[in-house]
């Protein structure tokens, strides 16, 4: 085990505690996903409510004054629309299925054309910057979506596009991080602290969206998660520092003590990136597909969750938050357990690293695979449906300590994002986990064959490193 030359053994067990800056700095990260993960799905469960169901699909734009709408729905609206004798503005529209499924995956086009670029702009310029002005920009557009919608279906995918790309580059660039601020034998904890926020966001939307939507109208989901992004990322410009050395709240011994454990993993040098030798490489392709796998799964319950239960449950929207939100509570408390169970196997030396990466990465595809066909098979009753649906959304999680932290062990932060748009959402369930677990199978097992957890030869060009 690292221990810094400079701190004695007292001062060593206090920094590595969690009440120490770097893990407050997680907490921080964790906080600023949440807000980015909320502002990305809040439409997927507003969406319920924003669209006039029994309406033709051929109309444009109409608020709920000029359709005409059933009895059952009339008073569904009614009812959200009317609070302690106020009446709030909530508009519903007649989008059709398709326009739903590319409004829904719209977001994740501005996400996926920042891969590349972010990825190669992060280690140029400073992380402090990109994080804040994209945790802020998200935000911006997360408080003018109501009005967007208000100008149609193409303003409101234009500015899910836009929100895209600043969520893309929050949530590429923040790996960074941890390159000079987690010691190797923490690097699980810190990370999977931080990135849980993103399935606690889920959670909470999830939630409380069908509460708000029914008593303040579901633009308010909106501007109260921009509200929070907003006031997230002034907090984040206060309190975050790109490196260590230069925070001057940190205490001088954890200083000393990140400093001393990375001064004995890694020295940087300012050589051009070895794109050929990467693209040969196929730990690389492992990480690329395991990371294209889990985000499949993800974004395939994320979005379609909230619309499957009620194509199936037939439920009402606070029902259909609150059944919705269940699985991402598990997802949450998985991607922390995980976290620490990858630091513990690798600081007692019970499994290799590359033991533990492949362990969690199995886990982690082949669980959601297996439970989302015994969603389509075995689902008998609500019950069933239920447990079948918490397990197949939640124990992705477990990627967390596999393919999505590997990219740190070959010196290369990977992710892919795809997401795909069903025509038709109630009547494609079956293709759609069908696809889902043909993928993640088929993953896993490059993943399997090819994954490694050593620094690659084409790596060392840019990092010097030894092994712990």
């Amino acid at each position: 085990m690292l221990e810094p030359l400079h701190v004695n053994q007292e001062q060593w067990y206090k920094i590595r505690s969690f009440c120490s800056f770097r893990y407050g700095l997680s907490l921080l990260l964790h906080l600023c996903n949440v807000a980015l993960m909320a502002q990305n799905m809040c439409l997927n469960l507003t969406m319920v409510i924003m669209v006039n169901s029994t309406g033709p699909h051929s109309l444009p734009n109409t608020s709920t004054e000029d359709i005409r709408i059933t009895e059952d729905f009339l008073s569904e609206t009614i009812q959200i629309r009317k609070e302690g004798g106020k009446i709030f503005q909530n508009p519903v529209y007649n989008w059709s299925p398709k326009i739903q499924g590319i409004i829904f995956s719209s977001i994740f086009y501005g996400v996926l054309i920042t891969q590349i670029p972010v990825g190669y702009l992060s280690e140029k310029y400073s992380i402090k910057k990109m994080i804040g002005f994209s945790l802020f920009l998200s935000s911006l557009l997360s408080l003018l979506m109501p009005m967007a919608a208000e100008g149609g279906a193409a303003f409101l995918l234009a500015c899910r596009v836009a929100q895209g790309v600043a969520q893309g580059s929050a949530l590429i660039s923040q790996h960074m991080i941890w390159v000079k601020w987690a010691p190797p034998l923490e690097r699980g904890r810190l990370t999977t602290l931080s990135l849980s926020g993103n399935l606690l966001g889920s959670f909470i939307v999830l939630l409380v969206t069908g509460f708000i939507c029914q008593s303040l109208g579901w633009p308010m989901v909106f501007y109260i998660f921009g509200a929070c992004g907003c006031a997230l990322s002034l907090l984040w410009f206060v309190l975050f520092y790109d490196d260590p050395k230069d925070h001057p709240c940190i205490s001088i011994s954890e200083k000393e003590y990140i400093l001393s454990c990375l001064n004995q993993q890694v020295s940087s040098s300012t050589q051009s990136l070895p794109i050929k030798a990467m693209i040969k490489s196929l730990p690389f392709w492992a990480i690329a597909f395991g990371s294209f796998a889990f985000h499949w799964t993800n974004t395939i319950m994320v979005l379609y969750t909230p619309t499957f239960i009620k194509a199936k449950l037939h439920v009402n929207i606070k029902e259909n938050g609150l059944l919705s939100a269940l699985p991402y509570l598990f997802a949450w408390s998985f991607g922390i357990l995980v976290g620490h169970l990858t630091d513990f196997f690798l600081s007692r030396n019970i499994l290799r690293l590359i033991t533990i990466r492949k362990l969690f990465n199995t886990l982690g595809l082949l669980l959601p695979a297996f439970f989302s066909l015994c969603l389509l098979y075995l689902s008998s009753s609500i019950y069933s449906m239920t447990i079948f649906l918490i397990l197949a959304s939640s124990t992705g999680s477990f990627c967390m300590g596999g393919v999505l932290i590997n990219g740190l062990d070959i010196t290369a932060n990977l992710q892919s994002l795809c997401t795909i748009i069903p025509q038709d959402p109630e009547s494609a369930w079956f293709k759609i986990f069908i696809l889902m677990a043909v993928i993640d199978v088929l993953c896993l097992l490059f993943c399997l064959v090819f994954g490694k957890a050593d620094i690659q030869d084409w790596a060392k060009g840019n990092q010097e490193h030894t092994r712990l």
